[in-house]
């Protein structure tokens, strides 16, 4: 049931001074109502980031369908709000809620965060706060809900262990329902004995709550349980401190992609969001072992969706929603084995009704050189590929086998389609990169731009978009250092210098936020008081550029006493433990070391390489 008293106050008291304010009212087409009398539990899925990202991912989507879907549970939405909104909730002495029932989070019994992306923590800070829920896990009691987060950066847990009740690791769908249900169970058994105590009484049930919890499936982990020891300033390990939960925490790991149902009746946004289509996972993992990749490990193993199911889902979501594109997910679409089928017979359902098919992640190999024709170019005017690097010997060493003879022909076919332009995804501050793998880089797009003048007459549009690395958690590079703020300066500087041509772009991503996204992925749990600090002093919605304040995190982090320099420069030794070591992944450790080794013998090859 709707809270009409706070709805009315939101109408009257905020809407009318902040940006978008469709953004925080719901009542979107395709949006869950439920009788809340009919309900037992209620989860409020809560995205750290604004609604134009949020309701942009399409895990957000997959997961409110799935919930909802259970009879017996209600599952609703919330966002971060602009700074505009907060400053108005703050003002006004009124509650962040969510967007289906106006109810606040602190009435919830789960809210549930996706955690996506590092630099968003502090947003996970304001949604607690506004939402009436105490920061910090020790201070909850059975009267406060579950907090509970997954999502890729939940593959380091440690940041933010001291704000999250239990971490999930793995897939969603089968993981979040458990969890959710053992929560409402083990918490009602112990009230039912025992009462609603409070202070430190609450406290210390919500502790054994916990305890069940962490007990009950493998894939749930609770950090207060955990207590990170520390030698000479570095993590060394973990001492577990209860007999009845696990030593290490495994993945939730789903055995058949097509026994899991897509969401059909997505959410149609009324505001305006980054993206406006239809988005149909075809396939999860990835069959490639890129080294730098997080996602490909974290995602394993590989399994596929048939093309009969994605074709009728796509249908389905089409007629409930109207949107005219359909966009074909995975971690590398066009390595999904029925792929040309899969497109022929999409283009053949949907093209009479005007809707296009975009496929947003292609591999460079041989399917990208009749990609063009497949996909045709009814809207689109720009190609999108990501070959990270440039060089033969570098691909090797990453272990991305890729031909530039596919790609430039992928992309030639695409000009004589009518595709305008070409972006292209690349690292910088790789292991072992040299001058040669970033001229290299050049010499790409300007080829590519090149065969765009042979085809159409004029120089294409190529934009090279280059990220700075960051050896991330469980990945074969994760003992690594990552490159200093000198050097990246001195890298986009050099790249751009030797650009020759009008038509091709070099675009570097900011440094600082990627140094912060180092500290923030790499760190142990003492970076949790830094998080603090830096919201505390006004860091929020630190992923848009007009908002970021990096000076605001090095402070932060100096004032918590945590060596940012060493967190992010200085490498691990294979002996070490590692703060993420706990929490497993398919294949496990023993794998990424074989692999660092080969990355260190190939890398010593490449040295005097030119």
């Amino acid at each position: 049931m709707l809270n009409l008293d706070l709805k009315r106050q939101f109408e009257a008291k905020i809407l009318p001074f902040v940006r978008q304010p469709a953004q925080y009212v719901g009542g979107e087409l395709n949006m869950v109502r439920k009788d809340l009398s009919q309900v037992d539990g209620r989860l409020c899925l809560a995205f750290p980031d604004t609604y134009a990202l949020g309701m942009s991912h399409h895990g957000f989507q997959v997961l409110y369908s799935l919930m909802n879907g259970i009879d017996r549970w209600y599952c609703e939405r919330v966002f971060t709000p602009w700074d505009d909104m907060e400053q108005q909730l703050r003002t006004k002495s009124l509650p962040l809620c969510s967007l289906e029932t106006f109810t606040p989070l602190s009435e919830f019994d789960v809210v549930g965060f996706s955690l996506q992306y590092e630099v968003c923590s502090t947003n996970l800070l304001t949604m607690l706060d506004l939402g009436g829920i105490p920061l910090r896990a020790e201070d909850r009691t059975l009267a406060d809900p579950l907090i509970l987060a997954g999502g890729p950066c939940a593959q380091n847990p440690e940041p933010m262990a001291k704000f999250i009740d239990a971490f999930v690791t793995g897939d969603g769908e089968p993981s979040l329902p458990e969890i959710c249900q053992n929560w409402l169970k083990f918490r009602q058994q112990l009230i039912d004995s025992e009462g609603l105590a409070d202070g430190e009484a609450g406290q210390r049930q919500r502790a054994e709550v916990l305890a069940q919890l962490a007990a009950s499936v493998t894939y749930c982990y609770v950090p207060r349980f955990y207590e990170p020891e520390y030698n000479d300033g570095r993590f060394i390990g973990f001492r577990v401190t209860r007999d009845d939960v696990p030593d290490t925490i495994q993945p939730s790991v789903i055995t058949s992609l097509e026994d899991i149902p897509l969401p059909t009746k997505p959410i149609v946004p009324y505001a305006e969001c980054v993206h406006d289509r239809i988005a149909v996972e075809i396939m999860r993992g990835c069959p490639w072992q890129c080294r730098f990749c997080q996602s490909t490990v974290i995602k394993r193993p590989l399994r596929i969706r048939s093309v009969d199911t994605i074709v009728s889902a796509a249908l389905e979501s089409y007629r409930n929603t109207g949107l005219n594109e359909i966009s074909i997910l995975s971690l590398s679409s066009s390595d999904y084995p029925h792929f040309e089928p899969l497109v022929r017979k999409l283009k053949e359902t949907f093209g009479p009704l005007g809707v296009s098919i975009s496929v947003p992640s292609l591999r460079i190999n041989e399917q990208l050189r009749s990609i063009a024709e497949l996909i045709g170019n009814e809207r689109r005017s720009s190609l999108t590929l990501a070959p990270e690097v440039a060089r033969d010997d570098m691909r090797e060493q990453i272990r991305k086998k890729i031909k530039n003879e596919d790609l430039f022909e992928g992309c030639r076919e695409a000009f004589r389609r009518n595709y305008e332009s070409v972006k292209l995804y690349f690292l910088c501050g790789l292991p072992g990169e040299r001058p040669v793998d970033l001229d290299g880089i050049i010499e790409m797009a300007e080829t590519i731009s090149r065969i765009g003048k042979e085809v159409r007459g004029r120089f294409a549009k190529v934009t090279a978009s280059v990220s700075n690395f960051v050896p991330k958690a469980h990945t074969a590079y994760q003992w690594n250092a990552m490159q200093t703020r000198d050097y990246f300066h001195w890298a986009h500087r050099y790249l751009r210098s030797r650009v020759s041509l009008r038509s091709v772009q070099i675009k570097c991503h900011d440094v600082e936020t990627s140094l912060l996204e180092g500290v923030l992925s790499r760190g142990d749990r003492r970076v949790g008081d830094a998080i603090e600090i830096a919201w505390r002093n006004g860091a929020r919605l630190d992923s848009w550029r007009e908002h970021f304040d990096a000076q605001r995190w090095w402070d932060a982090l100096q004032e918590a006493g945590i060596d940012a320099e060493a967190t992010i420069h200085r490498p691990y030794e294979l002996t070490d433990r590692l703060p993420w070591d706990h929490v497993n992944i398919k294949y496990g450790r023993a794998f990424l070391e074989k692999e660092q080794v080969r990355a260190d013998i190939q890398l010593r090859s490449m040295a005097n390489a030119t």
